[in-house]
């Protein structure tokens, strides 16, 4: 029985130290310890239904992240809702401290929201945080659920220009102004020709001068572009006809002169000379800068691009001057003093929305998105991205851009005016075209009508009657008769 104890007694001692030393070697394994640290490699559950917590930081920035009744909404407050309700965890958000997005300070430590990941202060960064590639060197980043790029944010008002002496043509383009100049000494030739074909425009064509002689006609097409009624009025249905096109065509060419010209007025794209970049730094009557710190600034910085070069140079030389701390410091600047911010154009888009004495220049560079930072080797960055794509492809990600960029101004600033072609009136000129054609045709059908009745009395032929009533309206007669006398003096 001795020897049963002893046996007994060694077994349980030698259970107990190996259990110790499984223990010991699980506690010392240093990706189990890695694992811990992360809190994405374990089941660490919320307080709320056993989800896992993860701790989110981000930054003060309309539209993303907003301050409202102590709570925070926005942009990105309602994709982490949805994030949270696709992957099934919950989340603890706080707004990054040293208010920056981050990058590398001057003792080689990072700052602002990459900062707090790698120190593991926060788990994800949600936030308009743009990707790039020294940041992905020390974190990780998801598909881009926001695509943006460089652009330039301006106010109206600094940047328009004196207008040309003959503003007044910017309206239509110059082939639409020689098509109507065209058209209108076209209307008015036929106006001429037709009253003088028209039997009904005279009774008697030998003695009595027609009324719609050719300067008559030019005054008549002109007194209806200015919706006037000028002499003389027009008596034969050929050359009514002719009339009323004309005035058709006038009334309806005013409409899109008129509409095309209050846009002109409006939206100012016509005296914006600041298109480019290149023009933002050949000129000298505003100041330019960007965040401080922000990628965009690191942009410039690291282009080879001579412009961007200069750009970089300028804010760099008077960076405590050109710089600014936040987004709505920025905005604020722009609409208070002779400043172009440089920065996110899907931002600036925003504030051209919000203020509608804010435009943003057309040209976009630096083509980038906004993407969810995680730490490196993290199990919820793949997931987090497959999220993302499913969210695009459902079209959710395109609600909340629509209804965060909601505009309240009635011309949006990236809509571009541009002068009427002719293209857009050619339906317009082509029943002008018709209407003279039916005029010449109603003409020459009115004097066929007389010709055949004259015939009959005379006994001539209805050719030979057709052509002297063509030729003594049009003075063709007369005038060779005179020529022929010329000539015969002169021969004398």
């Amino acid at each position: 029985m001795d020897k049963g104890l002893r046996f007994m007694f060694c077994l349980i001692t030698t259970m107990l130290l190996l259990r110790e030393s499984s223990q010991t070697g699980e506690k010392n394994d240093p990706k189990m310890l890695a694992a811990s640290k992360s809190g994405f490699g374990t089941d660490s559950r919320g307080a709320e239904g056993g989800l896992p917590t993860l701790t989110v930081t981000t930054i003060l920035e309309d539209p993303y992240v907003m301050v409202r009744s102590a709570e925070l909404e926005g942009y990105c407050i309602d994709l982490l809702k949805a994030l949270a309700a696709m992957l099934h965890f919950s989340y603890k958000v706080k707004v990054v401290g040293d208010g920056q997005y981050g990058a590398v300070s001057s003792s080689g430590n990072w700052t602002g929201m990459i900062g707090e990941i790698l120190r593991q202060e926060a788990d994800i960064a949600v936030a308009p945080l743009t990707v790039t590639s020294a940041r992905e060197e020390v974190v990780s980043f998801t598909t881009p659920f926001l695509q943006t790029g460089i652009g330039i944010l301006l106010r109206k008002d600094t940047v328009s220009q004196e207008m040309s002496f003959f503003h007044f043509l910017a309206p239509f383009s110059k082939e639409t102004w020689t098509g109507l100049l065209f058209a209108y000494v076209l209307t008015c030739f036929c106006l001429f020709l037709v009253a003088r074909l028209s039997p009904c425009e005279w009774n008697e064509p030998k003695n009595e001068e027609n009324h719609f002689t050719f300067l008559n006609s030019l005054w008549f097409g002109a007194g209806a572009l200015a919706l006037q009624g000028v002499t003389p009025r027009p008596k034969a249905l050929s050359v009514r006809v002719i009339a009323a096109v004309w005035w058709l065509f006038t009334i309806a060419l005013l409409a899109a002169y008129i509409a095309n010209f209050t846009a002109l007025l409006s939206s100012g794209s016509e005296q914006l000379p600041i298109q480019t970049f290149e023009d933002l730094v050949k000129q000298r009557k505003l100041e330019f800068g960007t965040l401080d710190g922000s990628s965009t600034f690191y942009f410039f910085k690291n282009s080879k691009n001579p412009i961007h070069q200069m750009i970089y140079e300028y804010m760099d030389k008077r960076r405590d001057h050109v710089l600014v701390k936040t987004y709505q410091e920025a905005v604020q600047r722009v609409m208070e003093s002779n400043y172009a911010f440089i920065g996110e154009s899907i931002s600036q888009d925003l504030a051209a929305a919000r203020h509608c004495n804010l435009i943003r220049a057309p040209e976009v560079i630096g083509a980038r998105g906004f993407g969810i930072a995680t730490t490196q080797a993290s199990l919820w960055t793949k997931k987090l991205s497959v999220a993302v794509l499913k969210l695009r492809e459902s079209g959710d990600l395109d609600y909340l851009r629509n209804k965060w960029w909601e505009t309240s101004c009635l011309h949006k600033s990236r809509d571009r005016w541009s002068p009427l072609q002719p293209q857009a009136l050619g339906g317009l000129f082509l029943t002008l075209a018709i209407g003279l054609a039916l005029g010449v045709i109603a003409a020459v059908v009115e004097l066929s009508n007389k010709s055949r009745h004259a015939a009959g009395h005379v006994k001539k032929s209805c050719c030979s009657v057709f052509t002297e009533e063509m030729c003594t309206r049009l003075r063709i007669k007369e005038n060779t008769r005179q020529s022929q006398e010329t000539s015969g003096r002169a021969n004398a």
